[in-house]
């Protein structure tokens, strides 16, 4: 279905310069709007300063560590090494690793910047806060207060990491996960509070870096509410590098203790390490932000209420990204923040689909998914037909010593088209774009089937997959 925005704005002020915010303005900028960004913690938000780029630099690290301590099965090996096990002292330096991570998210937040800067966005440097639907109080760095007029306002304020109040991180041994990346060594023991994606991207990290880990999950499987098949393998991955997973366990408190800390278990059990990140989530940046008293409907969880297009409950107010609580996805927040634009703007624009997001979860294997999920197959929301070839099979991945990981395709019953897929293994976040484009282009299993791949490669395993789906007729 196709919408239209009431009227074309040319003043926009944009509270927020993360993913949403930023991809907003450089789309309102283009198409002639005067745009202002009120960031006050750096552009990019987040995403770019202690969240996506940070932790995905650290993951990079933590694999650089995988690869080598697993090379030994490609008959790489220290030179004068007999059986290749001195490849497993190689030590990483975290001071340095968490030195360039949080120098290189500098360098991408000026970047954007910069980019903003040339095609004219006005930017400021403070908070912003909603006084009206047509104007913006600010107030800087520095103390100044004043106000913005608008034809329209964006919201794209983020969210903070939640926390729990017998878990309050203190940044030196308990960490919430904007301040993990401060430790200047590797941890002797960190135990990890929450299986979600952030919990298991930092437990698969820390442990490739070295550390003990434990994981402590209050489900019966790590990732809840992702794959099934693909949670498994990431489970059975950790056990075997030697992490300690806590399944059906909740962490009631985490407390310093003399030498590190203590995480006490709802069932009295108490664990000790030397670190504790607590991963339980996040929360809208909704407060103090004039919501209320201009009539911005929020949710009971804090969540600005938006429909497809991004619009709040009052007109002329949009909002995008993780207040919105749509999907925590940066990719998520840039989508919203185009057609909120475009829908301000005037242009004929699709609401947000996001039963077409890809979607992944940088743990080693990494998971990345599309689409439909099996588990509304099982339930009956969707009849389709499904096939899983395990990585193991694949010609490149033996060479690779690859044997963690597996494709996985959906393809909708009777008419043969992609509607979903999952695949687990290296670099997965690049594979599953052809998954994508048949998921987002309402592709046929043959169309995927009949695609030359390279052989040898991994993507040969998704042809292998659709053709294994073709029904003869």
């Amino acid at each position: 279905m196709t919408a239209h925005s009431e009227f074309s704005i040319q003043k926009l002020v944009i509270i927020g310069g993360g993913p949403g915010g930023y991809e907003a303005a450089l789309v309102a900028a283009s198409l002639g709007a005067e745009v202002t960004i009120v960031e006050q913690q750096g552009l990019g938000g987040s995403a770019v300063l202690t969240d996506v780029v940070p932790s995905k630099t650290l993951i990079a690290s933590a694999d650089a560590m995988t690869r080598f301590a697993e090379a030994a099965d490609l008959g790489v090996h220290v030179r004068g090494s007999k059986d290749g096990n001195e490849i497993n002292d190689l030590a990483v330096d975290l001071d340095k690793v968490n030195t360039r991570l949080l120098r290189l998210a500098a360098s991408q937040s000026r970047d954007i910047k910069r980019g903003l800067e040339r095609v004219g966005v006005r930017v400021i440097s403070g908070r912003g806060r909603l006084l009206s639907p047509t104007c913006v109080g600010v107030t800087t760095d520095d103390g100044l207060e004043y106000t913005l007029d608008a034809q329209a306002v964006l919201l794209a304020v983020g969210s903070t990491p939640r926390e729990l109040p017998s878990a309050k991180p203190d940044g030196e041994r308990i960490f919430n996960w904007k301040q993990v990346y401060h430790l200047r060594e590797v941890p002797e023991h960190m135990i990890v509070v929450g299986s979600g994606v952030t919990g298991a991207e930092f437990a698969s990290a820390y442990r490739g870096l070295g550390a003990e880990v434990t994981l402590i999950s209050s489900r019966d499987q790590v990732l809840p509410g992702e794959d099934q098949d693909a949670a498994g393998v990431l489970e059975n991955v950790f056990e075997r590098r030697g992490m300690n997973v806590l399944n059906r366990s909740r962490a009631d408190a985490v407390e310093r203790s003399e030498k590190g800390v203590v995480v006490t278990l709802s069932d009295g059990r108490k664990v000790a390490g030397s670190h504790c990140l607590v991963a339980v989530g996040a929360i809208p940046a909704t407060d103090d932000l004039g919501l209320d008293e201009v009539g911005v409907a929020r949710a009971d969880s804090g969540h600005i209420k938006v429909d497809g297009v991004s619009r709040t409950t009052v007109p002329g107010v949009y909002a995008v990204g993780d207040c919105t609580g749509v999907l925590p996805l940066a990719s998520v927040a840039a989508m919203q923040g185009r057609i909120a634009v475009a829908h301000l703007m005037g242009d004929a624009v699709k609401p947000l689909r996001t039963h077409l997001v890809a979607s992944n979860i940088f743990t080693s294997p990494e998971i990345a998914s599309v689409g439909v999920s099996e588990k509304a197959i099982e339930d009956g929301t969707y009849q389709a037909d499904t096939i899983m070839l395990k990585l193991s099979t694949n010609p490149r991945a033996k060479m690779m010593a690859v044997e963690d990981g597996f494709v996985k395709i959906f393809s909708r019953k009777g008419s043969g088209t992609v509607i979903g897929g999952v695949v687990v293994g290296p670099r997965a976040s690049e594979l599953i774009f052809p998954i994508s484009l048949a998921v987002t282009h309402k592709l046929h299993v043959d169309d995927l089937a009949d695609t030359f791949t390279i052989y040898p490669s991994l993507t040969g395993s998704i042809s292998e997959a659709a053709r294994r789906l073709h029904v003869h007729v």
